[in-house]
């Protein structure tokens, strides 16, 4: 497989044939389709180590596309490409399985860095086997990204797996809200946005809330730490 080709699905064909000509002069393979559906053929069909999905496709929108591509892979980076900007918007891009969310109009430098960012996670992701992060009785198993409290497997989305990870790479520690914006959404902090404060808050409700002992705790006005009993 080649270690730089995207797929791109955008169903304006001046966007979709410029990205492909700039990525194409940075060094990347570019595939692109202008149909939801004719992306899902061509995804299954060869293997990418990117997507940049558009929201509003004919055939099948790009919610539900980045769905079929995480069921499919659920290591392979997705940037949503958008004109949809508002919060509901991004929660749901999110949920849905992307990994970073732009919002047309839209700087090609900030794209090719995301690009750039996302692709050196995922080479340093493919980690040996038998990486577990842990904090008390909370379990992150990095090979098959499966999370248990206890006795207690929990669901979570591939957004939520990446700021669990985060937060228990550096538990015990404050991490500020433009840390993790940097860190897990791969952009400037946004001081306009609550998305961090939303994700946070899943997160609590699916590892806190059945357990006496609270984790993810609030400094005021510093940000979060995952904190254990024993620290």
């Amino acid at each position: 497989m080649e270690e730089r080709k995207v797929l791109i699905v955008e169903d304006e064909q001046k966007i979709a044939d410029t990205l492909k000509f700039g990525l194409s002069e940075h060094g990347y393979h570019v595939e692109v389709a202008y149909d939801g559906k004719i992306g899902k053929r061509i995804f299954d069909a060869h293997d990418f180590n990117l997507v940049i999905l558009d929201i509003n496709l004919p055939g099948m929108n790009g919610y539900d596309l980045c769905r079929h591509i995480r069921r499919q892979n659920a290591a392979i980076p997705v940037i949503m490409l958008t004109s949809m900007g508002t919060l509901d918007d991004k929660v749901e891009g999110y949920d849905a399985g992307a990994d970073d969310y732009m919002v047309k109009p839209f700087e090609f430098k900030e794209l090719l860095l995301k690009i750039r960012v996302l692709l050196k996670r995922t080479m340093e992701q493919q980690l040996p086997s038998g990486n577990i992060l842990r904090a008390d009785e909370l379990e992150l198993n990095l090979d098959n990204m499966e999370v248990r409290r206890g006795n207690k497997i929990i669901n979570l989305t591939a957004k939520e797996l990446q700021l669990l990870e985060y937060m228990m790479r550096n538990k015990n520690r404050v991490v500020s809200r433009a840390d993790i914006s940097v860190n897990v959404w791969d952009m400037s902090f946004d001081t306009n946005t609550n998305v961090i404060d939303v994700y946070i808050n899943y997160l609590r409700n699916k590892i806190d809330k059945p357990f006496p002992y609270k984790l993810i705790q609030t400094q005021v006005g510093l940000g979060y730490i995952l904190k254990e009993t024993t620290s």
